[in-house]
């Protein structure tokens, strides 16, 4: 079975693993930088990162079967702070016209902004490739468990929530944007760009050009990319979609992937969360397609989840035998749920 469930330190082998197959700007693949990662994670989960918006929570997703992580996903409560705000470039249009040469244009234009108290932020989502495409949708169980938890800790993240998706990528992982704008301005490379970012964006505010920049200037396929999905995130671009995010106007100052935004009270997923009461006996006939979670209080692993099939009668829930194992919830326990569909 699959189970959804906080990361723990001891869990770094495995996200390393999974970082030589991928290396991904999601996922890299270095020790020190994982470590960080699983550590701001582990005292977020505990609440031993006092305040509630410099917390990052890492999910994993485990094939308990073959003992193995396959996959990733993350929460950023508030990405956008005065030590390391949320950077991005607005994208409009501007028109010119010359009478005398009866010429009409219209550029694209991209200009860098700043936000401080930024939106709360869903990303990191990798899967092993073996996994992909498979029937238990381990990239959607990924997605929604972050809904999930939003649902159930509302205060403890922003009214508005981002994601920022990947756009196309040259077959070394490089981003054309950065090749053409970038690296002229910073003398790095985009990997080492993206490692730095992530602990220092002085750099960004610094080196980047803080005039307009007029597409225009770019190569066409530079151009055409901006602003565009990956067809490796294209699911992903579909899902949030149908929960209720749009294309804001916005992209990464790195690679040009497209940002898409959603008020929280808005995302379907959310506004679909509901708590209920475990039942004593077992459900063994076909229900209804969920996503449910069990959260301790305290302790180590305080969060697990399933997908699983299961039937809801006036607030009481019923589940399989193999999914209450997976979720080691108590008779009676409180548990957290929303559709999987």
């Amino acid at each position: 079975m699959l189970v959804l469930r906080d990361v723990q330190k001891s869990d770094l082998a495995g996200l390393k693993r999974l970082a030589a197959v991928l290396n991904t700007v999601n996922l890299p693949n270095n020790e020190e930088t994982l470590s960080a990662i699983v550590d701001k994670s582990v005292k977020s989960f505990a609440g031993k990162v006092k305040e509630p918006l410099e917390r990052e929570y890492l999910f994993v997703l485990e094939d308990t079967r073959n003992e193995v992580i396959i996959g990733t996903s993350m929460i950023i409560a508030q990405h956008g702070t005065y030590e390391a705000p949320h950077i991005y470039y607005e994208v409009s249009e501007r028109e010119h016209y010359s009478a005398s040469l009866e010429r009409h244009l219209r550029h694209k234009v991209l200009s860098i902004a700043y936000n401080y108290a930024g939106p709360t932020e869903v990303g990191g989502l990798v899967v092993d490739p073996p996994y992909r495409a498979t029937p238990d949708k381990p990239g959607k169980q990924l997605s929604y468990v972050r809904f999930l938890f939003i649902a159930m800790h509302r205060r403890l993240f922003r009214p508005r929530v981002l994601a920022e998706l990947l756009p196309p990528l040259l077959p070394d992982g490089r981003s054309l944007l950065w090749e053409a704008c970038g690296r002229k301005f910073t003398g790095l490379n985009y990997q080492e760009a993206d490692r730095l970012s992530r602990q220092n964006k002085e750099f960004i505010k610094e080196l980047f050009p803080s005039s307009d920049i007029y597409a225009s200037l770019f190569p066409t396929r530079v151009q055409k990319v901006l602003g565009e999905v990956g067809p490796q995130t294209r699911g992903v671009q579909r899902m949030l979609e149908r929960i209720g995010f749009k294309y804001v106007e916005r992209i990464d100052p790195f690679d040009g992937g497209p940002h898409f935004e959603a008020e929280v009270a808005d995302v379907t997923l959310v506004r679909r969360y509901r708590t209920v009461k475990l039942a004593d006996e077992d459900f063994e006939r076909e229900g209804d397609d969920v996503l449910v979670c069990y959260e301790r209080e305290s302790g180590r692993n305080r969060f697990r989840a399933v997908r699983t099939q299961a039937r809801v009668e006036d607030q009481i829930l019923y589940l399989p035998a193999p999914a209450k194992e997976a979720l080691g919830a108590p008779k009676g326990a409180k548990l957290s749920l929303i559709p999987f569909e």
